[in-house]
């Protein structure tokens, strides 16, 4: 990060492509324009961008506090998703005698072109802009040289029709790019793929991410390309099938039905009577978990191998594994601290069809909803080293009130909190029986009484 005294000389100098000022706190369209500029750095100086809010044009201050709110909106630029790929940027306060500086250090990223919600932006000395058709061509073959990632190479021996342009142009690129930047756009197909990391000019063939993504058969080319689902009775693979389904074909068409099906056949709801006169709903596996849970894992699989991803189902539990270890900079002792791509292409095009909601966050969430619905904290396992495994327990508050799973021999107990007046499907105790007269209660009991209550269930 910059010194207060770099910073100090940064303030003395005029705006260039690497300084811009400003006495705004709320033009967060401002900010993250300037932060995707200095991203793309389209002059290829290789240069820390710095946005300095808190200091007129001049390089005066403008007396700004700087507080933990404004700390925490700036710093939420870079894992809110508007911007793509995510940028690379520290944020840091910095205190005067005329007020205080938040200063934000924005690194050139190795993927250009980088988009605020679908808009390239670039910076020419202190001017900022939208990128022209030759900037963004920059851009592109800058990212090609950059290439690391699985996900970017290109696919060799595939073509443009090897991939759904009809399903690309309805379903993707509407939310990709701005609307009015793809109705003034007049480049071919294979441009337009290329400009979001989906199409290599140099081998006039799509990457291995559009073809996982968009691909009329992904498996041909990327075997393990596919969710294999199997519901097994019990809860070892030792147990018998009794469901089983294949998701294959690519992820712009699949999620949709992975979604659908998590909803309809895996999180399966039960009204639980907390009162008299009111209930709550209870999953056997929350919507919203399992499905982010699903997600994560086809996001950072790997895609290299010819392993599917599993999804099985047991009677007291899922497990969710998928090929590929941790990756990067993320450790057992940092995750999910820490956060790196192995397809950040993948991510970025699962970020815009909806299914990723925002970076950095969704396992936190996962567990907050797991443990609010009875399942406890997901497991997650890394002694796999080849691959990364999650356990999801079936949730407690579901199957407490009489709710077990389908081949359950034991009959439930009746729940401690449950109403006793409450008319639900439970054992029924035993009636109460009339009170005898005085004249009857001196008879002798009779024989059959045994049989009388085994008929009451005693």
């Amino acid at each position: 990060m910059i010194t207060k005294a770099e910073l100090q000389h940064l303030l003395s100098s005029t705006e260039s492509s690497h300084v811009e000022r400003t006495i705004s706190t709320n033009d967060m369209d401002k900010f993250c324009q300037a932060i995707c500029a200095f991203s793309n750095d389209v002059s290829g100086s290789g240069k820390n961008g710095y946005l300095i809010i808190g200091a007129h044009n001049d390089g005066k201050l403008s007396g700004l506090k700087v507080n933990d709110k404004l700390l925490l909106k700036i710093s939420n630029i870079r894992t809110d998703g508007n911007i793509l790929p995510q940028p690379v940027m520290n944020v840091e306060k910095f205190t005067f005698d005329h007020g205080d500086l938040l200063v934000v250090e924005v690194q050139p990223s190795e993927f250009p072109p980088v988009r605020y919600r679908g808009r390239i932006w670039v910076r020419v000395g202190p001017r900022k802009s939208l990128a022209m058709e030759a900037e963004e061509k920059i851009l592109m073959e800058r990212r090609l040289s950059n290439v690391h990632t699985f996900d970017a190479m290109p696919c060799l021996g595939t073509t443009i029709d090897d991939l759904d342009v009809k399903l690309i142009e309805k379903e993707y690129l509407p939310k990709a790019v701005a609307e009015e930047v793809l109705a003034e756009n007049r480049r071919s197909i294979e441009e337009q793929l290329a400009s979001l990391g989906f199409y290599d000019l140099r081998y006039n063939c799509p990457t291995n991410g559009a073809i996982v993504l968009f691909g009329k058969n992904p498996e041909r080319y990327l075997h393990g390309s596919y969710i294999q689902y199997v519901r097994f009775k019990g809860k070892d693979r030792a147990g018998d099938i009794i469901n089983e389904h294949k998701f294959a074909g690519n992820l712009c068409q699949e999620l949709p039905k992975i979604d659908t099906f998590i909803e309809t056949s895996i999180a399966q709801k039960r009204p639980i009577p907390v009162s008299v006169l009111r209930e709550e709903t209870f999953s056997k596996y929350p919507y919203w978990a399992t499905r982010e849970l699903l997600m994560n894992a086809l996001m950072h699989r790997d895609y290299e191998t010819n392993a599917p991803v599993q999804f099985y189902e047991y009677d007291d539990r899922i497990e969710v594994q998928n090929p590929g270890g941790l990756y990067g900079k993320v450790t057992p002792e940092n995750f999910p601290n820490v956060s790196d791509y192995r397809n950040p292409f993948i991510a970025e095009a699962m970020k815009v069809l909806g299914y990723v909601n925002r970076f950095s966050r969704g396992v936190y969430r996962v567990q907050k909803e797991l443990v609010k619905n009875g399942n406890g904290k997901a497991f997650f396992d890394f002694s796999l080293v080849t691959a990364f495994r999650v356990i999801e327990n079936v949730s407690e508050k579901y199957l407490e009130e009489g709710f077990r799973a389908e081949n359950a021999k034991e009959k439930p107990k009746h729940p401690r909190n449950y109403p006793s007046n409450y008319p639900g499907n439970y054992p029924r105790k035993a009636q109460e029986k009339p009170k005898k007269s005085p004249r009857k209660a001196q008879e002798k009991p009779k024989k059959n009484r045994r049989r009388n209550n085994d008929d009451y269930g005693k």
